[in-house]
C-alpha cells in the first residue's frame, strides 16, 4: 500500500477496533475521536499512535463503557433493573464476580461490544444461548458472559487480526468477507458462539472441557472460513444457526 492512500478493508476494520498499525490515517479529529473506541487485547493507542496499558477497573468508569454494559443487562434481562455497576447480578449472566470488568482484562471492550451485537441484532439466539434453553444441559454449565470474552479472543487469534496481513486461508477470506460487510466480525462472533454451543452439546461437556469445546469450535469455524466459495458472511454454512 503506497503512503498516504486509501485504507483496504482490514485496515478500515483495525483504525475502528482502535489499531493503527502501519495504516496511513487521514488527519483529522474524527480518526482520533475513533481510535480508542475500542480496546484491542486489554490497550489501546493513544492519539500519537503509542500504545499504552489499560486498567481494567479505571476504563469501566468511562461512560460509553457503563452504558454499554447498561444496554447489555437491559438486552439480556428486560424485566430485571440493574442495581449499580458493580452488583452480584452480573453473575446471572455468566460473570465470574460483581464487577464485569475483571473478566474483560484479556480482551477489552471488543468482548463488550461483540456481545451486545449479538443480544440486539439476533435476540432470539443470545436469549437461547444465554438461557441455556436448547438440548441436554450438563451440570455444571459454561458461564455465558465469559464464554462470550473467550470466542471473542479465539477469533482475534483465528483471524490473525493482530497480525501485519493475515497469511491463513481463514484470515484471507475473511478479508473478501469484511469488503462486503462491515459487520462481518460481529456477525461472525455470533455464529462462533452458536457453533460453540452446538459444540458443547454435542460433546455433553461439562465446565472442565471448555477449553476442548472451545478448540473444536475454532477448528470447525477454520474448516467452514477455509472454503473456496466463502465471499460473504451468509456464505459460511454455520450462518444458517443464527436467528432473530
Amino acid at each position: 500500500m503506497e503512503q498516504g492512500g486509501p485504507c483496504d478493508g482490514l485496515c478500515r476494520f483495525r483504525i475502528h477496533l482502535g489499531m493503527r498499525g502501519d495504516c496511513p490515517l487521514p488527519a483529522g479529529d474524527g480518526v482520533d475521536a475513533m481510535v480508542g473506541n475500542r480496546i484491542w487485547f486489554g490497550g489501546l493507542f493513544t492519539s500519537s499512535g503509542r500504545r499504552r496499558q489499560i486498567n481494567a477497573e479505571k476504563t469501566f468508569e468511562l461512560s460509553p463503557v457503563q452504558e454499554a454494559l447498561r444496554a447489555l443487562w437491559s438486552a439480556s434481562f428486560p424485566d430485571a433493573e440493574l442495581s449499580s455497576l458493580i452488583s452480584e447480578q452480573w453473575k446471572d449472566m455468566g460473570w465470574q464476580g460483581p464487577n464485569p470488568s475483571t473478566d474483560f482484562r484479556g480482551c477489552g471492550f471488543v468482548g463488550l461490544e461483540n456481545l451486545l451485537f449479538f443480544a440486539t441484532t439476533y435476540p432470539a439466539s443470545y436469549q437461547r444461548l444465554l438461557l441455556k434453553k436448547q438440548g441436554m444441559r450438563a451440570t455444571w454449565e459454561y458461564p455465558f458472559a465469559v464464554a462470550g470474552v473467550n470466542v471473542s479472543y479465539m477469533l482475534i487469534q483465528l483471524l490473525e487480526l493482530n497480525a501485519e496481513r493475515p497469511k491463513s486461508l481463514p484470515g484471507i477470506n475473511f478479508i473478501k468477507v469484511l469488503s462486503e460487510h462491515e459487520e462481518a466480525f460481529d456477525v461472525l462472533y455470533c455464529i462462533a458462539f452458536e457453533m460453540m454451543d452446538a459444540q458443547w452439546l454435542a460433546m455433553r461437556a461439562s465446565y472442565m472441557q471448555f477449553k476442548d469445546v472451545l478448540e473444536a469450535t475454532k477448528q470447525q469455524l477454520e474448516r467452514e472460513l477455509s472454503l473456496e466459495d466463502v465471499n460473504g458472511i451468509r456464505d459460511i454454512p454455520a450462518y444458517n444457526l443464527l436467528y432473530k
